[in-house]
């Protein structure tokens, strides 16, 4: 949603085709792939490899005929991207494995008739030219590029049962104004509260981000700004909505402050890590929300151009189905066609569900991430709607994203209780043929809901889902809506999980019950040697900055271990084993 942050069995049914007749994901005849991207691609030898036990001999030929890489990447999500072009950038030899036909992942795009649509959230994060947690700015000038942006004078237009209706402006104030008029009794709460987000961003904001794995930053960090550190370690252990109620009373208002969690992380604000809340709820005014003109799949694209113009390699249709382990340590991966790839590291940017049960098999799967699966559950995947709708039904001043819940409070978690809605084309034009606008709607979808459905009852089932929450808009926002439509697509958990290779269509994990804030989630490093995992599922969890922010830490940790940063294997030990214990007490 705001931070979406959004395999095939046999029995898999197509998207819908409405209207047009087309999925709601692009198939390989859009455009991308490595013409597009200029992707200079190294090829292996032409030889097809079997997928007979990897024994050292032939471990080590086939290293000797592909080169070696320093890190073999699965997956060209933004956490992936970012971790394979900083790693690039610090001169290793990296490959970038992509199942699709082009990069990004769920921030990937998709073109009909004209129009471009973004494959998940419009609601860019990290673009600003100040601070240290513009993630997205930084990892794109790592590899020479800069993106011209639109900024956004409105996050989003909350519109919530009994009628409250807030706005979140750009700017603090105008924001801290309107959320008080609307609850004048809770202004001392609303500021506390606030304030309490803006001093850990503040102090996040002030330190170099890197791997919180990798003990000699950490100690650098420490020395230089020991106050700031000492916040975030206070408030690492803590959940958003425990903070809100200390200062807060309104029932309300806390229902509130458990929508604005909602569209960070798909829980409550007593489910949602105090940091992550912080880190979104203060940059929207710090940087503030800013568009990539000609949308968020230019965001991918540039990162894996600056990829290949470092040296290193990405191959699309590549679909990795294993990581080969040798003596326990990760040593390279086959694909679905036999083909296999070595390196000195492994990074799986699929979730923590895939990478371990899927491309490690279950009979391998350690300790540490029985425990992770036993804490988190796959948080909800989602209805999407995209659509292409006559400009003349969107009011004069139409704010660009819009959150609505009408009448009950208690429907905010529940499939389909809650929607999202983006406008890019309010923000950029070009992106639809001149008179039209981009309407891309998402609400939570269980893949429970889709299963054991015949092709027929789905694709009707789709069709009836999806009017009804285009009824409900229509009747809180835009008369009229339903005739305007010129373009329908709609995606459900299993177009998610075809698409994007994400079990079950999952956006990463959700707590199983009240964590304590971020101690238990897992970080780049696993149980397993040479193997790393990046994106949602990896501290600090979803949304865009998010796994930028996980992309940033994997590649240093990497970096480090591979011999192009700084390490002391001592104490890299010591915080490993200490940051296990931790995830043990959570």
């Amino acid at each position: 949603m705001l931070q979406l942050g959004f395999q095939l069995p046999s029995s898999y049914l197509a998207p819908s085709r409405t209207l047009l007749g087309r999925s709601a994901f692009p198939t390989a005849r859009r455009r991308g792939g490595a013409s597009l991207l200029s992707v200079r691609i190294r090829r292996s030898p032409r030889s097809v490899l079997g997928v007979e036990n990897s024994t050292s001999e032939r471990i080590r030929r086939q290293r000797r005929e592909d080169n070696d890489y320093d890190a073999i990447v699965i997956g060209s999500g933004i956490g992936g991207l970012v971790a394979g072009t900083q790693l690039a950038a610090k001169g290793a030899r990296v490959l970038v494995l992509e199942k699709y036909v082009i990069p990004g992942g769920s921030s990937g795009y998709y073109e009909r008739d004209g129009f471009t649509f973004d494959v998940g959230s419009s609601v860019m994060f990290g673009f600003s030219d100040k601070g240290n947690l513009n993630l997205i700015t930084q990892s794109l000038a790592a590899v020479g590029y800069k993106m011209q942006v639109v900024p956004d004078p409105t996050t989003v237009h909350f519109h919530l049962p009994g009628d409250l209706s807030v706005r979140v402006h750009r700017e603090y104030d105008e924001f801290i104004t309107e959320l008080i008029s609307k609850f004048p009794h809770e202004k001392e709460g609303i500021l506390k509260f606030y304030g309490e987000c803006w001093k850990i961003f503040n102090a996040l904001n002030s330190l170099e981000l890197k791997s919180l794995e990798e003990p000699l930053y950490l100690f650098g960090q420490f020395f230089k700004k020991p106050v700031e550190c000492l916040t975030l370690a206070y408030y690492l252990p803590q959940n958003a909505g425990n903070i809100a109620r200390k200062f807060i009373r309104d029932p309300q208002l806390l229902s509130f402050i458990d929508a604005e969690c909602f569209i960070v992380s798909t829980v409550n604000a007593l489910q949602t890590p105090m940091i992550n809340a912080s880190m979104v709820l203060c940059d929207r005014h710090f940087g503030g929300i800013n568009y990539p003109v000609g949308g968020v799949g230019g965001i991918a694209k540039s990162l894996a151009t600056g990829l290949v113009d470092k040296g290193s390699e990405i191959r699309y249709k590549a679909n990795v189905t294993n990581v080969i382990l040798q003596h326990g340590r990760a040593v390279g991966v086959r694909l679905s066609d036999g083909k296999e790839f070595f390196a000195r590291t492994v990074i799986s940017n699929a979730t923590r569900w895939d990478t371990f049960g899927k491309l490690v098999k279950v009979e391998d799967l350690p300790e540490e991430e029985k425990n992770f699966q036993k804490n988190y559950v796959k948080a909800p995947s989602f209805l999407s709607i995209h659509m292409g709708v006559k400009a003349s039904i969107l009011p004069a001043g139409t704010d660009c994203h819009h959150f609505v819940l009408e009448d009950d409070w208690a429907k905010l978690e529940e499939p389909y209780g809650s929607i999202f809605l983006s406008i890019p084309t309010i923000l950029d034009s070009s992106l639809a043929p001149e008179g039209h606008h981009i309407l891309h709607i998402f609400t939570t979808s269980s893949i429970e809901d889709w299963e054991g459905v015949g092709r027929e009852n789905y694709e009707k089932k789709k069709v009836l889902v999806a009017d009804e929450i285009i009824r409900r808009l229509e009747n809180k926002l835009f008369p009229g809506l339903q005739s305007s439509i010129v373009l329908k697509e709609i995606g459900t958990p299993k177009t998610h999980r075809r698409y994007l290779a994400r079990d079950d269509g999952t956006y990463g994990p959700m707590p199983r019950g009240i964590p304590k804030g971020l101690v238990a989630m897992p970080f780049n490093t696993t149980a397993i040697d040479g193997l790393y995992c990046v994106g949602d599922s990896c501290f600090p969890g979803q949304g865009v900055i998010a796994v930028a922010f996980s992309g940033i830490m994997c590649a240093h940790r990497v970096a480090a271990d591979i011999g192009l940063e700084k390490r002391s294997p001592i104490l890299d030990a010591a915080l490993l084993r200490l940051l296990g214990w931790l995830r043990t007490m959570a």
